[in-house]
Parts: C-alpha cells; structure tokens; sequence
C-alpha cells in the first residue's frame, strides 16, 4: 500500500492570487487565504419498487471567499462604482498553488464572471493587531490551466 510523502504535501504559502478587471491584472499582495468550492445542487430520485432514495445533479453553486488584509482599495472602488452607478464590476481570478519542493508540481486555475457578495466597508478593532478582511464572491465558470501531477515519490 502506497502513502504520500510529507516532501510532497503542499505549502499553503507558495501560491499567488490575481485579478483581472478590463484587462488589468493586480496580484492580491495582502491575501491570506483563497478558497473556491463548487456545491452539487441535488434533487431526490424516487422510484417505484424500492425505498432507495437516489440522488441527481441538478445544478452547481460555485462560491469562493478571499481573506485579506484590509486596506486594499480595489473591493471598495467596486462596490461603490454599483452604488454610485448601478455598475456590478465582474472580475477573473487565478490561482496558483506552486510549492517548488514537491514534485507534484504547479497547478493553476481560473475562475470566470466572478462578482462580490460582501465585502466590509470600515473596519475597527481595539483587540485587532493587523485587520484582516474576509470577502465572498459567486463565480460562472472555471478552468484549470495548469493540473498537478501525481506525486513520483511514495512511501
């Protein structure tokens, strides 16, 4: 029975984030942690001659949070740009997991038409030693550009 390596675990800190707004790229420099999930909408599947309830894909929710530092602007001039203007501004992000140690190298994913849940607007915190913002955002699609490979080391 094969075992995974701990030289083939992944950093969380190797990895960047970026997003693109028109063609702009800015690189998320304060980020903490990203994360996307895709949840499968299901509905029951009932049918005559058993009591076994199935299970059918109906649907995908796709979701994704970003944890920041706060007091990158970016966020903020999209929110107000739809409450000045009406104007949801609908940004790409790509992520980028590559911890050169492992050899399961670099993987890279895309994820398209993302738009902002919420976001803070200000923020103060007497117990706070650095004030860390969590954002929430929908997305379309997704795509990987890049796949790990499988590790080539095993225990």
């Amino acid at each position: 029975m094969s075992f995974l390596l701990e030289r083939d675990a992944l950093n969380g800190k190797q990895g960047k984030a970026f997003i693109t707004i028109n063609g702009e790229i800015n690189e998320l420099f304060g980020a903490k942690k990203v994360q996307t999930d895709v949840e499968y909408q299901k509905a029951d599947f009932k049918v005559v001659g058993t009591t076994t309830v199935q299970q059918k894909v109906t649907g995908a929710k796709k979701t994704g949070t970003l944890n920041i530092y706060y007091g990158t602007p970016l966020f903020v001039k999209m929110a107000h740009e739809y409450e000045k203007n009406g104007k949801v501004i609908y940004f790409d992000l790509q992520v980028e997991n590559d911890d050169p140690a492992t050899s399961v190298g670099k993987q890279t994913i895309v994820y398209y038409g993302c738009s902002l849940d919420k976001i803070p607007l200000s923020m103060l915190d007497a117990d706070a030693d650095f004030l860390e913002e969590e954002i929430g955002f929908t997305y379309t699609s997704w795509e990987p550009l890049e796949q790990f490979n499988d590790p080539t080391n095993l225990g």
